[in-house]
């Protein structure tokens, strides 16, 4: 049996201690993954950068190595660049696909409108532009906090004090990701700092400032986009295989996109503008009736969002956390290739004694 699947690929911050050797680990999914992996190395190569292999392979996660924005943008498509080809020789046959963030570059690769090695070249160079785009001599940075409770049910009280605070801080805060049952906000490294004092703590861990990360989806990245259209041409843009979603949820079908508006979207609106991942995944199901849900690695973070999402909509009945873990027992539709039992779901074969333990 074929499963209709909706595919997401994960953004900034997936790649993790814990996802060191991933990609190589990975690798005997699919007998074409060394012929990508090696087209990788050579895309960044030919850029001066570290390549994907030896970041992968490295003998121990170095923080700021792995923090510095092209490298971790390399790891991040690379792991879900490997998973989506293994995904293709599975049942989940995609029907969609989207992702947050950085993962929408993934997206364009999975879907086929980027080459592999010609999107491994884009989004090194896009993390360059983003991490060194300023305004005023200052890159910013990000913070994420709460819109739910914890039955990840929309708290009113959550979003009228991120409203507040944007308003206040108008001109230097933004939003910068609708994602799920969070906001992510972005602004002047002032205004992040204010935002981090101000907003009400949560569980003793929000608000949570993000490391690493610059003023992302903001005018803040004016700068970067510019460099984007400069040096991305429009022949790198091929009409996509797979229908997308983007970060506005509006859909770009196989064969009748407009290539440059498309561009257009990738290198200057969802640059400098709100992603909202929320409406991505609300679009991605209502318009795609997907019989299953699978999340690209690395990492397994998404899930959280998209659930959130699904409950904003009452997706499949459903209204609350623990509606979506009753239904994950009964019958799994959501699957994380990064987690290792779940990635054993997807591939048809009974986990390993490490995945059992892990």
């Amino acid at each position: 049996m074929n499963y209709s699947t909706l595919v997401v690929a994960p953004g900034r911050g997936s790649y993790q201690k814990q996802e060191l050797g991933y990609i190589s680990q990975n690798l005997s999914d699919t007998a074409a993954g060394a012929v990508l992996l090696a087209g990788f190395d050579q895309s960044r190569i030919k850029l001066g950068l570290s390549t994907v292999t030896s970041l992968d392979q490295a003998p121990q996660f170095n923080f700021r190595r792995y923090q510095q924005a092209d490298n971790a943008a390399a790891l991040i498509l690379a792991s879900g660049l490997i998973d989506y080809q293994t995904l293709q020789q599975s049942c989940y046959q995609p029907a969609v696909i989207t992702g947050n963030s950085m993962g929408w570059y993934t997206a364009l690769a999975c879907s086929g409108v980027w080459h592999s090695t010609e999107a491994m070249r884009i989004a090194s160079l896009m993390a360059q532009y983003t991490s060194q785009s300023h305004y005023k001599g200052d890159n910013g940075g990000q913070l994420i906090y709460p819109l739910v409770d914890e039955h990840w049910r929309p708290k009113l009280d959550y979003q009228q004090q991120v409203n507040a605070l944007l308003a206040r801080c108008s001109g230097q805060l933004y939003m910068s990701i609708l994602y799920g049952g969070y906001a992510v906000l972005a602004g002047s490294s002032e205004a992040i700092s204010l935002a981090m004092q101000t907003l009400p703590k949560i569980d003793e861990r929000f608000p949570l400032l993000l490391p690493g990360h610059s003023a992302f989806h903001s005018p803040f990245m004016a700068q970067a986009s510019e460099q984007a259209l400069q040096n991305i041409g429009h022949s790198s843009f091929q009409a996509p295989a797979v229908p997308l979603v983007d970060g506005c949820g509006r859909i770009w079908q196989p064969d009748c996109s407009d290539l440059n508006k498309l561009r257009d979207y990738t290198l200057r609106q969802q640059v400098t503008e709100t992603y909202n991942f929320t409406a991505s995944i609300q679009v991605a199901v209502k318009e795609f009736c997907p019989q299953r849900i699978v999340l690209l690695g690395p990492g397994n973070g998404l899930a959280g969002a998209v659930i959130q999402a699904l409950i904003e909509l009452n997706w499949q009945g459903l209204s609350s956390k623990q509606d979506f873990i009753a239904q994950q027992q009964q019958q799994p539709w959501l699957l994380a290739m990064g987690t290792p039992v779940q990635r054993a779901i997807l591939l048809e074969r009974p986990p390993s004694t490490e995945a059992k333990r892990a």
